[in-house]
Parts: structure tokens; sequence; C-alpha cells
């Protein structure tokens, strides 16, 4: 194991759980956001995800539902759930990220959310929101679904929605992505996960 982020250990290694619809933009903001992280010492978990088409909007690792129970059985994975008909695996290097003292980003599930808090009972979540307006057009637009598909993921969310939580912090990405990465790091620097500039 590493210690070569000496700069960076002051700070408690903490995951930063991001969640929100699918279609709000949460692989446009990590993407984003990617470099500026990185300089921070914060590193970006890359997801497994049990269909190729997935990664085109994310620098995921697509393998087929087979490769993704193998892996699970062997342990690769630190988290994992299910989710619109996909399996997604944070693999298990974050935790080695987080024992070194580094804040680690996931792109994660607000379904998955509760076990999440469990296991890391430390993580800040990040609920990336947009207006169902927005999310409807940008889910259209990126043709992975069908109109059907896109109805469903839209009355998902909206159920996962009506859950309300107070320790989540919530970013507006109904607009500018410029906005949204500004927000971001202000939160994250409000919450002491990098420092104040």
């Amino acid at each position: 194991m590493q210690h070569d982020a000496s700069d960076h250990r002051s700070r408690t290694g903490r995951l930063i759980f991001l969640i929100g619809p699918s279609g709000s933009g949460k692989d446009s903001l990590i993407d984003a956001c990617r470099e500026q992280l990185a300089a921070a010492g914060v590193e970006i978990a890359r997801r497994v995800i049990t269909r190729s088409a997935e990664a085109k909007g994310e620098a995921a690792h697509g393998v087929t539902p087979e490769q993704f129970e193998t892996l699970r059985v062997q342990g690769a994975f630190a988290m994992h759930w299910r989710a619109n008909g996909l399996d997604y695996g944070i693999p298990v290097q974050v935790d080695q990220w987080l024992a070194a003292g580094r804040a680690v980003l996931v792109n994660g599930s607000r379904a998955y959310l509760a076990e999440a808090r469990q296991r890391y009972p430390g993580l800040l979540a990040v609920l990336v929101e947009v207006r169902p307006e927005v999310l409807r057009q940008r889910l259209l637009a990126r043709g992975r679904e069908s109109a059907e598909q896109v109805e469903q993921r839209l009355a998902r969310s909206a159920q996962l929605q009506a859950v309300t939580d107070p320790s989540v912090r919530v970013l507006d990405n109904s607009t500018h992505l410029e906005t949204a990465v500004a927000a971001l790091f202000a939160l994250l620097r409000d919450e002491g996960v990098l420092p104040q500039v």
C-alpha cells in the first residue's frame, strides 16, 4: 500500500456517495470534475456494470452477468446492487483508498444508500437533482432506452424522490454543468472533504 499522498493525509478518508436518477448528469458531473478532484487527492471509483452500452456515459467496466457474478463471489466488490435491470459493483479498492486517508467519490444508487451508510457510517450522500421535464428530455436524448423504459425510470425516480433524508446534501443539475461543478466543490469544502480556499 502506497502512502504517497501525505499532503492529503490530514483529512480523514471519506466516502462521497453520489446519487440521483439515471439521466440526472452524475456521469457528466464526475467527468467534468475528474481532473480537479484528482488534483485535490480525491479518488473516483470505476464502477463495474453488466451492460457495456451503459459504459458509454461513464468510465465504467462493462461485464457479462456471469462475469459479474464470478467477481461478486470472489469478493471483488466493496458494494454492489441491482437497479434498472443491471448489476453495479464498486471495487474493493475503495476500502484501500479510504484506509489510506483519501476521499473517494462513488457513483452510487439511492436504493442502496441505507446499506452503504451501514457499511460506511461517515459517508457523505450527495443527491444530484434535476427537474422532471429536464430528466425526461435527457433520458430520451441519450437513446439508451425505449420510451416505455424512460417512463419506468421516471416512475422509479419519483418513487425514490419521495423518500426524504435530511442528511442527504442536494445539488441541482437542471441548468449548466459548470454551475453544478462549482456547487459540488463548494459542498465538498463546506463538508470538510476539501480545504477551504
